[in-house]
């Protein structure tokens, strides 16, 4: 490997760590904000919802984008822009002022998380082995120090504007530093304008197409969403209000699933390579729906949290793996892919929490559990998706490896 995808890899996994801080910090401080601007419960969840969907928004504009400027410019210019609107979240003073930052923060995360994928799903193809859960894996350790901050901030009843503060100001300058050494598809295919050229007549030659074969990616990466928003939201209430642990054992779950999500992404990437994308998926999928059977009939909390252990566990490795099938079913255009997949992550975010907590309602929240054990169980439907692709559109092979070539994989 040159020093250049070094430093590439390098600086894009720090913009990876940073999205996962500034995300956790609004995340996590949502009780202090809606306090903050006396936010009615009524209308606190019109605030939330608003995030995803203009984050969907964005995801879209960025496919279009990226058509005529390179994806690290769209990053270098959209993670400034997220860190900025959290501070804004931090600092304002009414309603309106709440609502434009968030939108804004929706807006700018979209484009930064869809053109953070594509430069990583690239330079895996580069590096011709998977790389991508490790840019996940420094993802989950920036939620984790990004929520410890948060607690701090919370411990010692600061305002909002001086937690987020002190992070903007380290983070901001780190990230436009780094961004000098993000690497493009024209490392690899002989130069940026040629790689979207590439993009764009193949997104444009077979769109009914590329949705097609994308579906089951996208049903996938939506699955995953549901059972992490299912953790994220519910994991603290089921263990008090269901299985009966103290208000202060409640809040272990989600730190425990984060802590295994990160342990899972570190050593996925040589699962992959030994055993195939496919296999790690199949596995990754039997985890987390095992975790979630042992949620639901789960005796006291420790028993629970041993289940949202295997849930982190096991969806760790299906949604950046569902990136990297996206740029392997359609080199000549994965930027198009990735920013349309991209969209069902949010989806999956809208749909999780009102579908668990309107299930656990009318019926029970053990019951609750059961869905989104379901709905990744049918990851396996789909997990041939995962496997090896031929270069369709010509160009970005991955190099095979000797222990995959026996297998038909070529590593990832």
């Amino acid at each position: 490997m040159t020093e250049v995808l070094r430093r590439g890899r390098a600086s894009l996994a720090f913009s990876f760590f940073a999205q996962g801080a500034a995300f956790a910090l609004l995340v996590t401080r949502i009780p202090a904000i809606q306090n903050r601007y006396e936010v009615s419960d009524a209308l606190l969840p019109v605030f939330l919802a608003a995030v995803p969907i203009l984050a969907g928004v964005g995801s879209v504009s960025t496919e279009q984008l990226v058509k005529r400027i390179p994806p690290s410019r769209v990053l270098r210019w959209s993670q400034p822009v997220v860190l900025l609107a959290l501070l804004g979240v931090g600092a304002g003073r009414g309603m309106a002022e709440l609502g434009v930052a968030l939108a804004v923060f929706g807006l700018a995360v979209g484009a930064l998380d869809a053109s953070m994928n594509m430069l990583g799903v690239s330079l895996q193809r580069t590096y011709g082995r998977s790389i991508m859960l490790s840019f996940h894996a420094v993802y989950s350790l920036g939620g984790i120090v990004g929520a410890s901050l948060a607690w701090v901030g919370a411990h010692w009843h600061l305002a909002l504007w001086v937690s987020y503060l002190p992070v903007v100001a380290v983070l901001l300058p780190a990230v436009l530093v780094g961004s000098r050494w993000y690497v493009d598809r024209g490392a690899e295919d002989g130069g940026a304008a040629g790689g979207k050229a590439a993009d764009a007549e193949s997104a444009g030659g077979g769109t009914g197409v590329v949705f097609k074969v994308l579906l089951p990616l996208c049903l996938v990466m939506t699955f995953a969403y549901i059972g992490d928003s299912t953790v994220s939201n519910w994991s603290a209430k089921y263990l008090q209000d269901v299985l009966g642990s103290s208000e202060q054992l409640a809040t272990v779950p989600y730190n425990v699933y984060m802590v295994t999500t990160l342990l899972g992404r570190a050593i996925g990437d040589f699962g992959v390579r030994r055993f195939g994308a496919a296999a790690v998926v199949r596995l990754g999928a039997l985890v987390a729906a095992a975790g979630f059977a042992v949620v639901a009939v789960a005796p006291g909390a420790w028993v629970g949290m041993l289940g949202f252990t295997f849930v982190g566990l096991g969806l760790c490795v299906l949604v950046p793996q569902t990136f990297a099938a996206a740029g392997r079913l359609f080199p000549g255009a994965s930027d198009a892919a990735i920013a349309r997949l991209n969209i069902f992550n949010y989806v999956g975010f809208l749909i999780g929490s009102p579908l668990v907590g309107a299930l656990g309602d009318a019926w029970t929240y053990r019951g609750a559990m059961v869905v989104p054990m379901v709905l990744v169980l049918v990851t396996l439907v789909y997990a041939r998706s995962f496997a090896a692709q031929p270069d369709r559109y010509g160009g970005g092979h991955e190099r095979p490896r000797t222990a995959d070539v026996g297998r038909g994989s070529n590593g990832l």
